[in-house]
């Protein structure tokens, strides 16, 4: 459900891997649109939304999800594939699946996949290394992420000798936008609420103003970060409205644990950056998370 950039180069990177060393073609099954700024991936094009539920695979893989119920209506194949493997770095993952690569203190799911190929001496290909260098450098904040490590750079410097350009990488992740995603990001700033003293800062996105920009499920996506940006903030957090009594949130933050906030209203994520979907309205949401915030 909103795939981001590492879900995204994780799946293509895998699907690279398994075509070019096994040649075998997987399917590539996602549950949303891919954002604007991904459609450079290679492969990402053969990815699609499977609706035939009647498809019983023998394997299936889950990359970047750190709870079942984020793939929706797809955990039929879960469910029903003759094997399941759990690739994640989420540390609130509940290690779903028949088997589970699960490495916490990886930046990225692109990491732990990078890792892996390396492990068992897999040869990464360039359309692998270019997938695999956006999941990175996107989960990294283009390494600058409290979760940049040592490790994260001797990886890039890899997948750079492998094939990834990181100019054209990063031109297409972060200055390949429409005029609508920056307006409707600079509105959604602009109406952010402050409290306590500046350390909160948070903004509301409904149904409404969505319709408003033509705004796409990926258009919030970093308006959190820009809020945790401002000197005097300590937690930020996007309520977007689902319909009236859902809503679906993003936070972020610099000293403080929101994956344990997140949690609470079933969601999860990392130490600073987590997210979550509250069943109740906007407002109600607001109160809510205000609440369960200890500064």
């Amino acid at each position: 459900m909103n795939p981001d950039g590492d879900t995204l180069g994780s799946m293509c990177a895998m699907y690279s891997m398994i075509y070019n060393r096994f040649k075998i073609k997987a399917d590539m099954n996602i549950v949303s649109n891919v954002p604007y700024n991904y459609k450079f991936l290679p492969n990402i094009n053969l990815a699609q939304r499977y609706f035939d539920k009647s498809i019983i695979y023998d394997l299936v893989i889950t990359l970047d999800v750190a709870a079942l119920d984020r793939i929706l209506d797809s955990q039929i194949f879960f469910e029903r594939a003759k094997c399941t493997v759990n690739i994640d770095h989420h540390k609130t993952n509940p290690k779903f699946g028949d088997y589970q690569i699960i490495e916490p203190e990886s930046s990225s799911c692109g990491e732990v996949l990078y890792n892996y190929f390396k492990t068992n001496d897999w040869k990464i290909d360039t359309d692998s290394a270019i997938s695999l260098y956006t999941a990175i450098m996107t989960d990294t904040g283009n390494f600058k992420f409290e979760n940049t490590s040592a490790n994260v750079f001797r990886a890039a410097a890899d997948l750079v000798d492998a094939g990834a350009n990181p100019n054209y990488i990063y031109k297409k992740c972060y200055e390949t936008k429409t005029k609508n995603f920056v307006l409707f990001q600079n509105y959604c700033i602009n109406k952010a609420v402050f409290s306590e003293n500046n350390k909160i800062a948070y903004t509301t996105v409904y149904k409404k103003d969505l319709e408003k920009f033509s705004a796409g499920d990926d258009y919030t996506d970093g308006i959190a970060e820009t809020l945790r940006a401002i000197d005097t903030t300590e937690i930020a957090f996007v309520t977007k409205e689902i319909d009236k009594k859902l809503t679906k949130v993003s936070m972020r933050s610099k000293t403080i644990d929101v994956a344990e906030i997140c949690t609470k209203f079933g969601g999860g994520g990392h130490k600073f950056a987590a997210g979550c979907t509250i069943k109740s309205s906007i407002k109600d949401s607001v109160k809510k998370l205000l609440g369960e915030i200890k500064l």
